[in-house]
Order: C-alpha cells, then sequence, then structure tokens
C-alpha cells in the first residue's frame, strides 16, 4: 500500500507536491450533521501558514480551502469531505541547479532508492506543506471531538534549543495563551511562557543571521477525553498517537507523560495514586492525583489529560556550503535556495494538534460502533 491513507473509523487520504498545482485530502467517517464551513478551517489553516511572520518562511501562500463535497448548507452529510488547497507562490526554478545534489538532512536520496524518480522541487511529496491539508482535516475532527464528548486539543511551544518554557499545568494552557502575549501582541513564537518566548525569538533570529536552523520541542495537551479509547495491543491509543507525530515531517522524538523521565524513578515515584474524585462511592469519578502516565494506561485513555511531546529537528534546508554528492555519487558541495524556516517550531503546532484530533476522532468512532459506550 502506498500509505497515503491514516486512520480508520475517521480516514484521511492526502494527494499533492510542494511545488505542483496544490494538495487535497478525502476525510472519510465524519459523521452527518456536524458544522462545519470554509472559514472553519481557515483559522488554524492561517496558524500553519508560511509568511505569518519574521521568524518564519517568506513563502506567501494565503492556504484557502476549498471544500468540494460532504458538506450540504453547512452541515457535514455523512459522505466522503474533500478538501482542497491550491499552492500559489511556488518556485521551482529556486531547485533547478540542485537537482542533481542530494540535500543533508532531506528525503532525496531515500526516495530515490524508493522510487527511482523524484520531484526535485522542494520536498515533492515529503515536503511539510502535505501538511495544510491534515491541518484542515483536523479541524473536522476537533470539531468532531468537541461536539462528542467535550474533547479540546491545544498545543504549544514548550522548548527552542536550550531555552525551555515554564508551564505549571499544561492542562490548563489556553489558545489564547498560545496565540497572543500579556500586552495582546501576537505570540509568534506560541510558547505561553512570555519571557521564554522573547528569550526564543531571539534565538530565532540569531541562528537565521548565522544562515543555519534550530530544533525544539512541542507539547500537545488533549482534555476532556473520555476513559476508554484505544485497543489493548497493536492498536493503543498511546502507539496511533504516536504514528501520528511521527508522521509528520521533522519529528525525531515522541513521548507522554513523564516520557523518558521515567527511567530515572523507582516505581514508588512513578505511579500515580487513584482517586475517588466526585460523587457517591457508586459513581464516584475515578482520577489520580497526578498524571505522570500522560493519560493513557495499557495503551487506552485514563479519562486524565493527555499530554504528548514532539521532538523536532533543526531545518535541513540551509543558505550556506554543505558538503554532499551527487546522485552519480561524485563529491560537491550544496545550497539551498528557496524560503525556509530558521525554526520549524511556531508552524509545527497546529500541525501536531490537527494529527492528535485525528486520532481521538478515530478512536472515538470506534469506540462507538464497539457498543461500548452509548451515544
Amino acid at each position: 500500500m502506498p500509505g497515503d491513507s491514516f486512520g480508520h473509523a475517521f480516514r484521511i487520504t492526502t494527494a499533492g507536491e510542494s511545488h505542483g498545482p496544490g494538495y487535497v485530502v478525502i476525510i472519510d467517517g465524519c459523521p452527518p450533521g456536524l458544522s462545519i464551513s470554509e472559514t472553519d478551517l481557515e483559522e488554524d489553516l492561517a496558524r500553519r501558514r508560511p509568511g505569518q511572520s519574521h521568524i518564519v518562511t517568506l513563502r506567501d501562500e494565503p492556504d484557502v480551502p476549498e471544500i468540494l463535497s460532504g458538506v450540504f448548507e453547512g452541515k457535514t452529510t455523512g459522505t466522503s469531505i474533500a478538501v482542497l488547497i491550491r499552492n500559489k507562490d511556488q518556485r521551482g526554478r529556486d531547485y533547478a541547479d540542485i537537482k542533481d545534489k542530494y540535500r543533508p538532512g532531506h528525503a532525496d536520496f531515500t526516495y530515490d532508492a524508493k522510487y527511482g524518480a523524484r520531484d526535485y522541487r522542494g520536498g515533492g511529496r515529503s515536503s511539510a506543506r502535505e501538511t495544510t491539508v491534515r491541518v484542515a482535516a483536523g479541524v473536522v475532527a476537533k470539531k468532531l471531538i468537541a461536539s462528542a464528548f467535550g474533547g479540546k486539543v491545544v498545543g504549544y511551544v514548550r522548548q527552542v534549543g536550550g531555552i525551555v518554557a515554564e508551564v505549571a499545568d499544561p492542562a490548563a494552557v489556553t489558545l489564547a495563551e498560545v496565540e497572543r502575549l500579556p500586552d495582546g501582541e501576537p505570540n509568534i513564537v506560541r510558547c505561553p511562557d512570555a519571557d521564554r518566548a522573547a528569550e526564543m525569538v531571539a534565538l530565532i533570529e540569531q541562528v537565521r543571521e548565522a544562515r543555519d536552523s534550530i530544533g525544539g520541542v512541542a507539547e500537545v495537551v488533549a482534555t476532556g477525553v473520555p476513559a476508554g479509547l484505544g485497543e489493548p495491543v497493536f492498536d493503543k491509543l498511546k502507539a496511533d498517537l504516536a504514528k501520528a507525530l511521527f508522521s509528520l515531517p521533522a519529528v525525531l522524538g515522541v513521548e507522554y507523560g513523564v516520557g523518558f523521565g521515567c527511567a530515572v524513578l523507582h516505581g514508588s515515584e512513578n505511579n500515580d495514586l487513584f482517586v475517588a474524585e466526585t460523587g457517591e462511592p457508586s459513581n464516584a469519578r475515578i482520577a489520580t492525583r497526578t498524571n505522570r502516565h500522560g493519560g493513557m494506561l495499557g495503551g487506552i485513555s485514563s479519562g486524565m489529560p493527555i499530554v504528548l511531546r514532539a521532538a523536532v529537528k533543526p531545518t535541513s534546508s540551509l543558505p550556506r556550503d554543505q558538503e554532499t554528492v551527487t546522485t552519480s555519487g561524485v563529491p560537491t558541495t550544496i545550497s539551498t535556495k528557496g524560503r525556509h524556516d530558521p525554526c520549524l517550531l511556531p508552524r509545527f503546532v497546529p500541525m501536531a494538534e490537527a494529527m492528535v484530533a485525528i486520532v481521538l476522532a478515530d478512536h472515538w468512532l470506534r469506540w462507538r460502533a464497539s457498543g461500548r459506550v452509548s451515544v
């Protein structure tokens, strides 16, 4: 199988290339009656789009979505939803002089190894522009989980380089804090810690001036998720969430809850103790005092906030000479032209939110179909 589809009950299929006419996503499994419009899609697409600030790529793409099917009079019909986003600012000529050179950190060599041919303009099929339509599908998924169980997904930048934000309670971070600074100005780095956000912006500006790039960590939190989502073995919720985040470009690591921090803890330190939070003993809401397990136990949601982190590598495209070889194996150097993010994290946030929401929508529909939850 070509691997262009993701999900089971809520399933997306994408197509398109970075410098082709555009991208399309087909969304299958969305129930009828959900309110959705192109305006709804535009908000998250604006958060992902290039050219939104001076610390991201200057490619000028409006990313205007066109809903082609599956929505009638503002409501989903239950049939396949198709969304098209056209490319407007392609500059394939920026890549003409490197079409026979392998870019360090890119998929050029591996695509040639797999297919024997590739679209050398930008990243082609592997470009992060493919995530435009994932973000559009994520809006539908967010609407579905909000309607179904009051679910909400909020992501933010937790770290850029060695600068780490202080976040006392990940589940309490709001979209407003991510998008706006306390003085009302746009939070262009999408870090809810205003002091660290300013330091992050300064670091990104510094590496851009040095014709370099920097990586970091995004944190994504899902709240309102009921206990019981996920399957016991191969389709664990944590496994599908990890696959979803790893499917995004530039992700080199994923963890949830305390993550790799568990390696230095004793079991007595790592365990989250159960408590009866509210109600009579016969119908008390079961919760845990702490949330080191990140909202999932045995790969199934526990009802606590789901907390995930993704490590995102520095942008591989650099406007400086790097050693490489040609497709014939001849040593040479390469300097990538074009317009690239000095740090991927600010625009990565809505991409990560979308993939988490898609997984939650998928597992909710699978749980509902199993008869284990009332509609």
